[in-house]
C-alpha cells in the first residue's frame, strides 16, 4: 500500500501548482505563536489534570503536587489566551469567536474550550491561594473535578484542529492526532510539576516516586501513539521524517523528548540524586514537546505545497469510496 502510494506522490511531484497556476492548498499562516500557544495549553491542561488524580487519589506526600499543578495552570492559560489573541492580530476576534457556539467548528469549541478551563483555573488557582490549609479542601477537589473534563479537552483539541484540514500531513493522521496530543500535554505537565518539585525541594521522596511512574507511563502512551501516527502517515510524513524539518524533529522529539527520558526513568535513583534526574528528565520533555508541536506547524506548511500528497490522499479517499 505504501509503495503504491510512493508512486502516486512521485508521479505527481512535478505538478508544483494547480489550476490556472494557483496552489492546491492554502498554506496555513500559523507563526510561532500557536506552536507556543499548543504547548502551554497542553502543559496547563495536563498540570490542572494531575492535580485532580492526585487530590482524588493520592494523600498528604501529594499536596505539594495538587498545589504546584493548580498554580501552574493558571498562568499558562493566560499566556496561551494572549498567544492566540497575538496571532489573531485583533483582541476583538477572540472576543467574537465567543459570541457563537459552533460544537462543529474546532475554532469555535477551542475558543470555548480555552476561555472555561482559564475560568476553572483561575478559580482553582485563587483558592489554593485564598484556603492553602485544610479549610476549603472539599472545595477545592470538586472545582478542579469540574474543571479537568475541560483540560483533557483543551490538551486533545488542538490534535484535532489540525485534523480538521485538507493538508496531507494533519488530515491523514485524524485520529489520532487527538489521543497523541492529550498524552504529549499529560506528560508536558507531569514534568513541569517535577520540575518545580525538584527547584524548590517541595516533593519527598514517595512523591516524586509516584509522578516518576506516571511519567513513565504516560511517555510510553505518547511514544507508542506517535509511532502509531507515523505508521499511518506512511509517504505523507515525509516532511517530519525526511524533510527538512527532520533533522529537528528525529533527535530532538523522537531523541530528547521520549527516548532519553524513558532512559532516564529507568535509572536507579539514590535519595540525593533523585532531584537532579527527575530535573534533567522534566527539562528533556518539555523541550521536546516544544519541538513536537514546532514541527507539526511548520511541517504542515511543507505538506500543503505538495500536492503530490494531496492528489495521493484524495485518490486513496475516492479508492475506499467506490
Amino acid at each position: 500500500m505504501q509503495a503504491e502510494e510512493s508512486k502516486l506522490i512521485t508521479h505527481h511531484s512535478s505538478l508544483v501548482t494547480g489550476y490556472y497556476g494557483l496552489p492546491v492548498l492554502k498554506r496555513p499562516r500559523w507563526k510561532w505563536e500557536i506552536a507556543v500557544y499548543f504547548w502551554t495549553g497542553g502543559i496547563a491542561a495536563g498540570a490542572y489534570l494531575i492535580a485532580a488524580i492526585a487530590d482524588l487519589f493520592g494523600d498528604e506526600h501529594d499536596r505539594a503536587t495538587v498545589r504546584l499543578g493548580r498554580l501552574l495552570a493558571l498562568p499558562l492559560v493566560v499566556a496561551s489566551a494572549a498567544l492566540l489573541i497575538k496571532d489573531l492580530g485583533r483582541p476583538e476576534k477572540f472576543y467574537n469567536m465567543l459570541r457563537i457556539f459552533k460544537l462543529k467548528s474546532p475554532m469555535s469549541a477551542g475558543a470555548w474550550g480555552l476561555f472555561v478551563f482559564g475560568g476553572f483555573a483561575g478559580l482553582s488557582g485563587l483558592l489554593e491561594v485564598l484556603a492553602a490549609g485544610d479549610s476549603l479542601r472539599r472545595v477545592r477537589r470538586l472545582v478542579g473535578l469540574l474543571g479537568a473534563p475541560f483540560g483533557l479537552f483543551l490538551g486533545g483539541y488542538t490534535g484535532v484542529l489540525i485534523s480538521a484540514t485538507a493538508i496531507p500531513l494533519w488530515a491523514r493522521n485524524r485520529l489520532l492526532w487527538g489521543p497523541t496530543f492529550i498524552a504529549s500535554a499529560f506528560s508536558t505537565g507531569v514534568a513541569a510539576i517535577e520540575a518545580l518539585l525538584a527547584l524548590t525541594g517541595q516533593g519527598s521522596g514517595e512523591a516524586l516516586g509516584k509522578l516518576d511512574r506516571v511519567h513513565r507511563l504516560g511517555l510510553t502512551a505518547e511514544a507508542a501513539l506517535l509511532a502509531a501516527g507515523l505508521a499511518r502517515l506512511g509517504s505523507s510524513g515525509r516532511p517530519l521524517m525526511r524533510g527538512r524539518w527532520s533533522s529537528l524533529f528525529v533527535p530532538g522529539a523522537l531523541g530528547v523528548g521520549l527516548l532519553l527520558p524513558l532512559v532516564l526513568s529507568l535509572l536507579p535513583r539514590r535519595r540525593e540524586a533523585r532531584p537532579g534526574l527527575t530535573l534533567l528528565q522534566a527539562t528533556c520533555v518539555l523541550v521536546g514537546g516544544l519541538i513536537f508541536r514546532t514541527c507539526i506547524v511548520y511541517t504542515g506548511k511543507d505538506s500543503a505545497d505538495d500536492p503530490g500528497a494531496y492528489f495521493a490522499m484524495t485518490r486513496r479517499r475516492n479508492g475506499r469510496q467506490q
